[in-house]
This record gives C-alpha cells, sequence and structure tokens, in this order.
C-alpha cells in the first residue's frame, strides 16, 4: 500500500494526464479535481460536481485507471465524490467559465514559429470583423491553436462582446440534435447571433456535407454582418479532405497562419514562463533537459513539467535533471512509434513546410521558393537517409546525380549562413522525428 497522500499521488498522476489529453479537456475536466482517499484498492477522486462525475466515469475511466496503475504499482479502482466526499450523483451541470482565464496573449510565449499566428489573433482580438476575417490557424497537436482561441475569447467578454468557443464535433452534434428536436431555430440563433465565433479543429467537417452546408450558410451571414471568425485545423484549408470548394474559397479568403513546432530556446522559454506562472524555482539545467526530451508539442512540455514537480512533492527531493530524467522516464518510454525517415517521407514534410504540392518538387518549376525547397529535399535526404545521389535523383524526378551533389554542397553552405534558413530546416528535421507511424 503506498502511504503518500491521496492528493500528493494525483498530482502526480495529473501530470501525466495533462500529457494524454488536449488542453481544452484537462480544465475543463481534470482541474478543479483532487485526490481524496487511497485505501483498499480504491482511489477516490474529488469532483467540483455530477457532470464532471459522470464524464470522467464513462469517457476517462481507462485512461485515469492506466495512470494511476503506474504511479501507484499497484491495481486500482476508481471512485468519484462530489466536492467533500459525498457520493457522486448529487450535483447539477456545472457553471463553467467560456474561456480558460490561463489561456491569455501574456501566457502565450512568441518565437519565429508562431509570430504570424499571435499577431493576427492580437489584431483580431483588438478590431474584431475588420481584418483578417476569417482568421485560419493551422498547425499539429499542442501547439497552441486553442490557446489563441481562447485569449481571443478572453479579450471579447473584456470587451463584453459576445463570443462563442465551440469544436466543430460539438457544432456537429447540436446541430444533429437540433434537428431530431426540430429547434434548428434557436440552434441558428445561437451561431448566428454572435460577435465572435471561435471554431476549433475544423477539419472533421470534412465529408459531413449537411454540417458544412449549415456552417457554410452561418459563415456568409457573419461575416456579412461584420462578425469575427476565427477557425482552426490541425491542416491547410486546401488539405481537409472533402471538403467543397465554395467553403474552402471562404476559408482562404481571410489571413491563413499556421504554428510550427517550437524550436529548442522557445521550448526553455516555455518552460521558464510556466515555472514562473506556477511559483516553481527549477533551475535552467533541469529546463534545459526537460526541453532536450520533450520535443513534439507544448502540451506535452507543459505536462511534462507538472510531472517533474509532483514527483519532487511525491519523494520529497529536490528537483534535478537525474529526477526529472526519473520523473518523465516513463512519458519518454510509452511515446508512439516514429515512422521510419524516408525520402518520400521528408519530401512531403518540406512540401508541407514550404505549403507548396508534392509534385512542384518533384517537377521542373524554378521559382525560387519551389528551388529552395526542392534543394533542402536533396539535403535532408543526403543527411537523414542512406540513399545513393542516383536514389536521390530518382525519388526528385530524374535528376542527375551530379545536380544532386550540387544542391547538397550549396545548400550546406547556405544553412551555415543564413540563420532564417537554418531554422526551418532545423525545424522540418524535428518534424521528420516526430512523425508517428501510421
Amino acid at each position: 500500500m503506498n502511504n503518500r497522500p491521496a492528493q500528493e499521488l494525483w498530482e502526480t498522476a495529473l501530470g501525466e494526464l495533462q500529457v494524454e489529453v488536449n488542453k481544452a479537456n484537462f480544465y475543463t475536466w481534470f482541474q478543479k479535481t483532487r485526490g481524496v482517499s487511497f485505501a483498499d484498492g480504491i482511489f477516490t477522486i474529488g469532483v467540483p460536481n455530477t457532470f464532471v462525475a459522470e464524464y470522467l466515469e464513462k469517457n476517462q475511466y481507462s485512461l485515469i485507471e492506466k495512470v494511476l496503475t503506474g504511479v501507484l504499482h499497484a491495481d486500482v479502482r476508481l471512485a468519484f465524490s462530489i466536492d467533500n466526499g459525498v457520493p457522486k450523483l448529487l450535483a447539477d451541470r456545472p457553471d463553467m467559465p467560456l474561456f480558460n482565464p490561463k489561456y491569455t496573449f501574456g501566457t502565450f510565449v512568441t518565437a519565429n514559429s508562431n509570430n504570424l499566428a499571435f499577431a493576427a489573433a492580437n489584431q483580431v482580438a483588438e478590431n474584431p470583423g475588420q481584418n483578417f476575417n476569417p482568421l485560419y490557424i493551422h498547425g499539429g497537436s499542442g501547439l497552441g491553436k486553442t490557446h489563441l482561441l481562447h485569449a481571443i475569447g478572453n479579450e471579447a467578454a473584456g470587451k463584453h462582446l459576445n463570443a462563442l468557443c465551440v469544436s466543430a464535433e460539438q457544432y456537429t452534434n447540436e446541430l444533429v440534435s437540433s434537428i431530431r428536436a426540430r429547434t434548428t431555430e434557436e440552434f441558428r440563433n445561437k451561431y448566428r447571433s454572435v460577435d465572435i465565433l471561435l471554431l476549433d479543429d475544423i477539419q472533421f467537417f470534412g465529408g459531413k456535407e449537411q454540417t458544412e452546408e449549415n456552417f457554410f450558410h452561418t459563415f456568409n451571414e457573419l461575416h456579412s454582418n461584420g462578425s469575427q471568425i476565427v477557425v482552426t485545423s490541425d491542416r491547410p484549408p486546401k488539405e481537409i479532405p472533402q471538403i467543397k470548394d465554395k467553403l474552402l474559397s471562404r476559408l482562404e479568403g481571410g489571413l491563413v497562419a499556421d504554428l510550427q513546432p517550437p524550436d529548442f530556446d522557445t521550448r526553455v522559454s516555455i518552460l521558464q514562463a510556466k515555472a514562473k506562472r506556477e511559483g516553481v524555482e527549477i533551475g535552467e539545467d533541469v529546463l534545459e533537459y526537460i526541453a532536450l526530451q520533450i520535443k513534439e508539442n507544448i502540451r506535452a512540455l507543459e505536462g511534462s513539467l507538472n510531472r517533474v514537480v509532483a514527483y519532487s512533492k511525491l519523494l520529497r527531493t529536490m528537483i534535478t535533471p537525474d529526477m526529472a530524467a526519473r520523473a518523465i522516464d516513463s512519458i519518454a518510454s510509452k511515446a508512439p512509434q516514429l515512422a521510419p525517415v524516408t525520402p518520400g517521407l521528408i519530401i512531403e514534410t518540406v512540401a508541407g513546410a514550404f505549403q507548396m504540392n508534392i509534385s512542384d518538387i518533384k517537377g521542373r518549376r524554378r521559382d525560387n521558393n519551389t528551388v529552395i525547397a526542392r534543394q533542402v529535399c536533396m539535403y535532408l535526404i543526403r543527411q537523414e537517409t542512406d540513399s545513393s545521389l542516383t536514389d536521390i535523383g530518382r525519388e526528385l524526378g530524374g535528376r542527375s546525380p551530379a545536380t544532386i551533389s550540387y544542391a547538397y554542397e550549396k545548400m550546406s553552405g547556405a544553412i551555415n549562413n543564413d540563420p532564417l534558413l537554418r531554422r526551418q530546416v532545423f525545424n522540418i528535421q524535428q518534424k521528420l522525428h516526430t512523425t508517428k507511424a501510421g
């Protein structure tokens, strides 16, 4: 039996749970929970109300059970209690805030990888409906899309504007429910009378014709009324599967801004900012160690810091690089299997980074952007794979070994002399080494 207080055990578990679930879900469902007790193989989790208890039991039970089993090194069953340990199912739906108060522009760490999206979101919050309408922000999981949505929402709330933030999945579910219940007028009024509509994960609409058609008309009405529209996605508009041209043209009609994975210096800055916000004293060597180990996204980065701090409390020990290594070891060991770095993956990743088609890179286009992207491919394939010059030329449209050799030498020099290009190539390499196997 683990004799540590239940709350310390739960804080350790929360450090790992924050890595496992997205930020919005963590804040909504886990932020106000606490460890109540652990006895007779039952771990009791305190929750603010019945709604949270029901959600966690129905949707997150297996995940919580797995994490706690790892923390406790013992089989565990879960129980939920409301506030003071009273059996669950006693409260009504919570009155939760619309926007996470921690997600503000002031707490967003900026860098070259996210400057455009940050500046555009800030501009939208200051003058909604005036510029960049719609604002389309895309990037991988955990890079700050939801943070920026909530930052805009918090600014809007401060100005007493009617801002609504919703996921594309929730929008779809509400639409279906309104059709079944014959309350489509209420649905229409809810979504078409706002000053700012913030829609998360719009790629969920792909292939859902009825939802897409409804959102198209919602978009048009909001836009014509001067209301601001901000959408996020894990990919650029053109890469959303089965999306109709008429909605695609609307999404591309404003500003499209991307979020790239943070580089090492930015990861350290993010950790420094979080430690300061949380009032945690932690050495630079520990922050740098975490930043070196956790590269894929900001959510995993912050979750790992939470885990290190929780382990320090649990073990009653100072935070050192060795202790941090032990704390995040289980996270690293459970990292998803990565896709092998192949010439095809490199070309695909470079095409995405330069926002162009693979066919352009392999083809005969000679504009400067395409030439640089093509040479980056040649350089990275040479660096990251065992492909011969002949093999590389074949992958890139039948180019000669001499061409590949020349491009490799030229790109090597350019990377050494151009900090922006060097950072871009480094970020592409990071993405190559964090791509999950399909």
